[in-house]
Parts: C-alpha cells; sequence; structure tokens
C-alpha cells in the first residue's frame, strides 16, 4: 500500500499549486466581492489542460487518473472555490457527454469545453427540487422531430454564462425515477433562456441562477439518457461529484489552517503569541487529524475510481467527512483569528460563508448517511 502521489500527480499538484498562487489566490476576494464569473481565468484553466484533464487526448484531453483530478481541485479550492468549482463542473459534464453523447456531440462539445471556450452545466436542481432527483418537475415530452422540454432549473451553477446544459427531466412524473432522461441542450435552441442570477450566501463569482424552458425544441439526438436510464447515469455522476465536492472541501480547511497557523503566530495576547496557549495549539492538532484524515477518504475513493469501481459508500463517506470537517476547521480557525476574522476583510470570512454550503451540496450529510447505511446494510457486493 503505496500512500505517496506518483512521480505525475505530484507534477499535477506542482503546477496546479503555482497557478493557484500566482494567478487564482490574489484575486479569490475580488471574485467573491464582485460575484462576477471570472471567464479568463476559466479560459486559463483550459489552456493548462485543467478543465479537460481526464478526458481522452482526442478530444483535448490528457487522460489524466482521477487521483490527479482529485489533487488538481484540492489545490485551486485552497486558493478559491469558485475556481475549483468551475473546473469540477467542466470534467462532470464533460463525462456524461463523453460517456452517453454521439460521436458528432463528442466532437462538437468536448474539445470546445476542454480550451474552455465553451461552458456545460448541469440543469437538474429546482425551486422546489434538489437532493429528491427523481422527483424533478421539469418534463419532456416526445414529438415526431425530438423533444419539447417544459421547467425551471434553479441554483445552477454557472447557468447564467453557459453554452449547452444537460438536463433532467421526466417524461412521467408518476413514474419517478423511471421516468427520468438526461438531455444534452444547446444554450440557443428555441425556448431556452437564462433566468435570473440567484443571490447567493457564498461560492460568489460562479453565475448561479436560474434556467428556463418554455417549450424548449430539441433534436432527437438530444437525448443522452432515456427514461429508465437517466436516473442511474445521474447518480454516476453525482458519485464522482462527490469525489470533486470532498477534495474542495479539503481545499478549504487546508487554506483555513494555514490561516490560523498564521496569526495564531502573529497575535499577541497576555504578553505572548497565541500559540503559546494549549487550547489554541490543541485547536490547530484537531484540525491538522481530520484534514489528513479526510483527504485519505478522498484519495482512496478516487483511487478506487481509478481501479474501474463504482465507490458509493466510500464516496459518501468522503464527501461526508470532508465537508463537515471543512465547516468544523473554517469555525474554530475563525474563533482563533477573533473579531479580526469576522471581519469582511478577513479571508476566513469568506472562507466561512462558502465552506456552508459543501455539506448542502452534491447530496446533503442526510442524503450521505442513507446512502452508507443503505450500501452497509446491503452487505458486500
Amino acid at each position: 500500500m503505496n500512500f505517496e502521489p506518483t512521480q505525475t500527480q505530484q507534477l499535477v499538484r506542482e503546477m496546479v499549486r503555482g497557478f493557484a498562487e500566482k494567478e487564482v489566490k490574489p484575486r479569490a476576494a475580488a471574485i467573491d466581492r464582485d460575484n462576477e464569473f471570472p471567464r479568463d481565468l476559466y479560459r486559463r484553466m483550459g489552456d493548462l489542460g485543467l478543465l479537460g484533464m481526464t478526458l481522452p487526448a482526442e478530444y483535448g484531453g490528457s487522460g489524466a487518473d482521477t487521483v490527479s483530478w482529485a489533487i488538481a481541485e484540492e489545490e485551486l479550492a485552497r486558493a478559491s472555490a469558485a475556481v475549483a468549482d468551475a473546473q469540477l463542473v467542466a470534467k462532470l459534464m464533460s463525462d456524461v457527454i463523453l460517456l452517453n453523447a454521439g460521436e458528432a456531440e463528442r466532437a462538437r462539445w468536448l474539445p470546445a469545453i476542454a480550451k474552455g471556450e465553451k461552458i456545460a452545466v448541469i440543469a437538474q436542481t429546482e425551486p422546489g427540487t434538489g437532493s429528491d432527483v427523481a422527483g424533478v418537475q421539469t418534463t419532456a415530452r416526445q414529438t415526431s422531430d425530438g423533444w419539447v422540454l417544459d421547467g425551471t432549473k434553479r441554483f445552477i451553477t454557472m447557468a447564467l454564462v453557459c453554452d449547452v446544459a444537460i438536463v433532467i427531466a421526466t417524461t412521467d412524473r408518476s413514474k419517478r425515477h423511471e421516468g427520468i432522461g438526461i438531455f444534452l441542450v444547446d444554450a440557443t435552441s428555441p425556448g431556452f433562456r437564462h433566468g435570473s442570477k440567484d443571490p447567493v450566501m457564498g461560492l460568489r463569482g460562479l453565475a448561479t441562477g436560474e434556467l428556463v424552458m418554455e417549450d424548449c425544441h430539441v433534436p432527437p439526438e438530444a437525448l443522452l439518457a432515456p427514461p429508465g436510464q437517466g436516473f442511474k447515469q445521474a447518480m454516476r455522476s453525482l458519485n464522482k461529484g462527490r469525489v470533486g465536492i470532498g477534495s474542495q472541501a479539503v481545499g478549504i480547511a487546508q487554506a483555513a489552517m494555514e490561516e490560523a497557523l498564521a496569526y495564531a503566530r502573529e497575535r499577541v495576547a497576555f504578553g505572548q503569541p497565541i500559540s503559546n496557549f494549549q487550547a489554541i495549539q490543541f485547536m490547530l492538532a484537531d484540525m491538522s487529524a481530520s484534514i489528513e484524515a479526510s483527504r485519505l477518504l478522498i484519495r482512496r475513493a478516487a483511487w478506487l475510481t481509478d481501479q474501474g469501481r463504482l465507490p458509493i459508500r466510500e464516496a459518501a463517506e468522503a464527501k461526508l467527512t470532508a465537508s463537515e470537517t471543512a465547516v468544523r476547521v473554517v469555525h474554530d480557525a475563525l474563533q482563533i483569528h477573533g473579531a479580526a476574522g469576522y471581519s469582511s476583510e478577513s479571508a476566513i470570512e469568506r472562507l466561512y460563508r462558502d465552506v456552508r454550503l459543501y455539506p448542502i451540496w452534491e447530496g446533503t450529510s442526510q442524503i450521505q448517511r442513507i446512502i452508507i447505511s443503505r450500501e452497509l446494510l446491503r452487505g458486500p457486493r
């Protein structure tokens, strides 16, 4: 059992950390403050090969493994969770297209996504539907020349800047998951429009908002997964997403601990640095231990994916542990900062707002516990 990254994985870390430190971190506060999508950084990630890093070479990728991608996600999130999540969405949407679309659609979209020229998003969440994917209200009706979609999606990452959307819709609401299909919808399709911007607390700068489909006509080849298979494909994407979200959570926690360490060495109280106080030392020790444990769970889930396995329980455990760890670490980091951490000028204040989303998206902590217990009770497969 080898816990050391390979030489290639180490090179990925060095490259991504260099980019994150020099180009992303200096702009993280401004991205949050201005709440504008950093398209130049997105295209820069395309130039560096980060947006299509796991794609095959014929579609503009480098064929990197999942562990390398998890390392990249962590390093990006350590600088900016928003930039990291933009990379995550590109990877997940590329995977869906690669595994489900015809060759013409792959050739049309994948190289452009890998270069950062086109933005693909997942249109799943609705005003009344989040974790309950089978309960989506957006409908898909088959016609003689394709499909017609109707519905509104909300809280969609990069919705307002997307060029194509992977839409989760149902052909029959009464059938729940058996009625779910997945559609690849060009943003220029008749009846498709970008809606309003969502006023979010954290993860700002991702152009999060609505996508509206009103009598939206799409051709037959837009169907990526037919009813009965769409739900399974959506769950596969969520499973991969949990590895990415967990990696981001570890990156945020690492950034918070580093901020807390630096502040504890500098802040003087009662005539000495507060790092001399055992109460602060214990908080830092707990941060480090829990971050390392979360990182190992994430890397194992990523490694299992690279072995061709579907780590349902392992990905859920990793995401659950990493996201809740990150919330605790950032909370304690702010506590160490005291009033200085509560200031909007502090990096910790931004991390505190960003991290609160992690136990919610890609399946809430409660959903992860359901998945884990279900897999345990199901027994070995």
